[in-house]
């Protein structure tokens, strides 16, 4: 356990605790004259970033995108993983190796790059896709302000879909085979069997998929960032993830690694929040 504990201390509970710490101080700038001037110091500022971020209406604005973007994406994504692990883990598929390695392979993508490609689809003047659906008569315009969320949904779902299969498939092929051949045996249909045997036993390996993705979802940062690069309407805040390092960059005010730390850790707490109250809900309805 020693390595694993040292990694987990150095990578993972240090930066936090260096973010919260962070949090409290802001570069302000000291030792200047009638006509500004000086130099920037960080100084403590107790609260003040938190108050910054929980009063600023566009911090609000972006969390309730990427909460309708959950609420509709992360049903969508998990239920396509689920429909796919169960074919895979049925008597009709042949060669699963194959079409497990198809499907997982986007999310082997790294996601900025992914985010790229499916710029190129969506941008109207070089993508084949665009010109293919004009072609027959649908025309789209993927970075309007009504359509950019769902098309960043696409993109997410694409990436992701294939990484809930593999959850839902290690589940599915943990399930005794003498569940299934006791059920079958007793006249149960394939269908049956699904939705009375197999469904039921990966429930752990569903909440499990919808937790990671409400966290991930909550930092939606790649697409949204490639997107706005074409759609430029969505300016420097339009999640808050991109809230957090056009703040930490200079693009936002106030700036700086404290006011961005504090949207961070803002940030987590939703996340945190968010997945502790489906966590609930989901123990209420197995009760």
């Amino acid at each position: 356990m020693a390595p694993f504990s040292l990694a987990f201390i150095l990578v993972f509970l240090v930066p936090i605790l260096v973010s919260i710490y962070s949090s409290f101080f802001k570069p302000l700038s000291t030792g200047g004259g009638l006509y500004g001037g000086g130099e920037l110091t960080n100084q403590f500022v107790g609260l003040e970033n938190y108050h910054d971020v929980v009063t600023n209406p566009v911090f609000w604005q972006g969390i309730a995108r990427v909460i309708g973007y959950t609420i509709v994406q992360v049903p969508i994504m998990i239920l396509s993983a689920l429909a796919l692990a169960l074919v895979l883990d049925s008597y009709l598929t042949r060669r699963v190796t194959i079409y497990r390695l198809g499907y997982f392979l986007p999310f082997a993508i790294p996601g900025i790059v992914a985010a790229m490609i499916w710029l190129y689809l969506y941008t109207p003047e070089i993508s084949p896709l665009v010109s293919t659906l004009r072609a027959v008569g649908i025309d789209i315009d993927f970075f309007g302000q009504y359509t950019v969320l769902a098309s960043m949904a696409n993109m997410t779902t694409w990436t992701y879909t294939g990484y809930n299969m593999l959850i839902f498939l290690a589940a599915l092929q943990a399930i005794p085979t003498e569940l299934s051949e006791a059920a079958r045996i007793d006249g149960a249909s394939g269908f049956q069997i699904v939705t009375k045997v197999k469904i039921p036993m990966v429930r752990g390996a569903a909440l499990l998929a919808v937790l990671l993705s409400i966290v991930g979802t909550i930092q939606l940062f790649n697409e949204p960032a490639v997107m706005s690069q074409v759609a430029t309407w969505m300016g420097p805040a339009y999640t808050p993830m991109m809230m957090a390092y056009n703040t930490m960059m200079g693009t936002l005010t106030p700036s700086g690694d404290g006011p961005a730390s504090a949207v961070s850790i803002v940030m987590a707490l939703i996340a945190g929040v968010l997945a502790m109250a489906y966590a609930l809900i989901d123990r209420k309805l197995d009760n």
